[in-house]
């Protein structure tokens, strides 16, 4: 994402940089390594991976407008007469495309990790950010060893503010990343026990966050959260690595950027904090606690990156949720509309519950009830079958009604509900779908959740279109 189509990259400074040679003059205006998504002007990337060559979708790229492609090596339907940008190897033009881009731009670097809240707390920050100066953002979730030097050697020449995401899921992912941005400002979000099946602990867990760290600058600031449990062990890493600051975010009472109060309100948040003595008041445009809290991440980053927080924490009553993350729809069915929250992008023990509570603290309509819709957890380890049935208890605590479940490790939570709590279980998202047709009434608040790779979000999709296509889901003849 970014505010500026100026030309990015002309076919000059690209050859410099990755000491490629190019075939025919040329300037781009963007990045691609997806013809899906190319558009016209962007120089296409033709990278290679476990399951595909990008090489091979090179004609295709330039048919569709692509400025150059750069390749290692002629692919079926490409000649030098073309615009090409030929190197020796793309990966690694790209990464040295990346740290080009990084070395000529004078923008406030930031950095975004955490066990959850990563994508949205971006998303957050751009938002403000873009309001006060040319702002660059990675798309979507473009957070690993491809994505990252994508965003950066995306990032124009005159940007004021750049935010990149770090995502991980192994020991090691995030310190090239760091290296390579070499951001003024680090925020982890939080740490939680995510991805536990590539950990022993969630001390590892922290030690792997840190790493964000790596590449600090110097005299660059740490932002973490003061309520995390491994608030002490972050700073003492943003220390050893040379941060000159730590400022933290929180309910603490020694949190810097601190919550004093927070009223839920339809479709948001009215949140009070101080920063340092002064007060701040502001209307958050999403529900749910942890949004405040990571609200509150957002603004600290701000004040560190030389940004206006009041004005700042003024936008973020026009912020909404991304696609995946707690965007809300009304979907129409047989005599009224029932509440759809979709929070299908990914799932965690700790998201989950921070998803419930949100489901908890939003009224259904007349005649409606609270329901949840889920799919598996994954890349939990050993303790996935205990952690899928603890999802009981906050269900009961948050006043959830029915719970339908989907996958081999939800069907132990449906076994853990009390009967009247079950909604129903399918083998995989599909079965689930024609579950939750059949039992949808006007008033209801359904979440739908799930890891990446249970597909939660295909039943999402399905709801949204059939409230598109005005081909309104049936609820049951009894209503039940």
């Amino acid at each position: 994402m970014t505010n500026s189509m100026q030309p990015l990259w002309t076919s000059a400074d690209a050859a410099t940089v990755t000491g490629g040679e190019s075939t025919l003059p040329w300037q781009a205006t963007g990045l691609s390594i997806d013809t899906r998504t190319l558009s016209p002007g962007d120089l296409f990337v033709a990278l290679k991976g476990p399951h595909f060559d990008g090489h091979d979708f090179s004609a295709n790229a330039l048919a569709k407008g692509a400025a150059a492609a750069m390749i290692d090596h002629l692919a079926s339907g490409i000649s030098d007469n073309q615009p090409l940008l030929r190197v020796a190897d793309t990966m690694a033009a790209l990464e040295k495309m990346a740290i080009a881009s990084r070395t000529r731009s004078a923008a406030q670097v930031i950095a975004v990790t955490g066990s959850v809240g990563k994508t949205g707390t971006k998303e957050a920050l751009y938002y403000v950010l873009s309001r006060q100066a040319d702002t660059h953002a990675s798309a979507g979730s473009l957070n690993n060893h491809w994505g990252v030097p994508l965003s950066l050697a995306r990032m124009p020449v005159g940007a004021i503010f750049g935010i990149f995401e770090f995502g991980m899921n192994h020991p090691g992912e995030i310190a090239p990343l760091s290296k390579m941005a070499r951001p003024h400002v680090a925020l982890i979000t939080t740490v939680e026990s995510v991805h536990s099946e590539f950990f022993e602990n969630v001390e590892q867990i922290a030690d792997a966050k840190a790493e964000i760290f790596s590449g600090l600058e110097p005299g660059g600031t740490a932002v973490l959260n003061r309520d995390n449990q491994h608030f002490e062990r972050l700073a003492a890493a943003a220390k050893e690595h040379g941060a000159k600051q730590v400022i933290s975010f929180g309910v603490s009472e020694s949190a810097d950027m601190r919550l004093t109060g927070d009223v839920p309100q339809p479709g948001g948040t009215d949140v009070s904090a101080e920063f340092m003595g002064t007060s701040i008041a502001y209307r958050l445009g999403v529900p749910g606690r942890h949004w405040v809290i990571n609200s509150l991440g957002v603004l600290a980053v701000v004040a560190a990156a030389g940004g206006n927080v009041i004005e700042a924490a003024a936008a973020l009553a026009g912020f909404t949720s991304p696609k995946g993350r707690g965007e809300t729809h009304t979907i129409g069915i047989d005599d009224g509309t029932f509440t759809l929250i979709d929070e299908s992008y990914n799932a965690s023990p700790v998201s989950m519950i921070a998803a419930f509570q949100v489901l908890g603290r939003t009224e259904p309509g007349p005649g409606g009830r609270r329901i949840a819709v889920l799919g598996d957890m994954l890349e939990l380890g050993a303790s996935s079958a205990k952690r899928h049935t603890d999802l009981a208890g906050p269900l009961q605590k948050n006043n959830v009604d029915l719970v339908f479940t989907a996958g081999s490790e939800m069907a132990l939570l449906s076994e853990a509900l009390p009967g009247k709590m079950r909604g129903g279980h399918g083998a995989d998202s599909d079965e689930m779908l024609a579950l939750i047709q059949e039992a949808v009434r006007p008033g209801d608040v359904v979440v739908v959740k799930g890891s990446a790779g249970s597909k939660t979000g295909l039943i999402v999709e399905a709801l949204v279109a059939s409230a598109a296509n005005n081909a309104r889901p049936k609820r049951a003849a009894n209503g039940e």
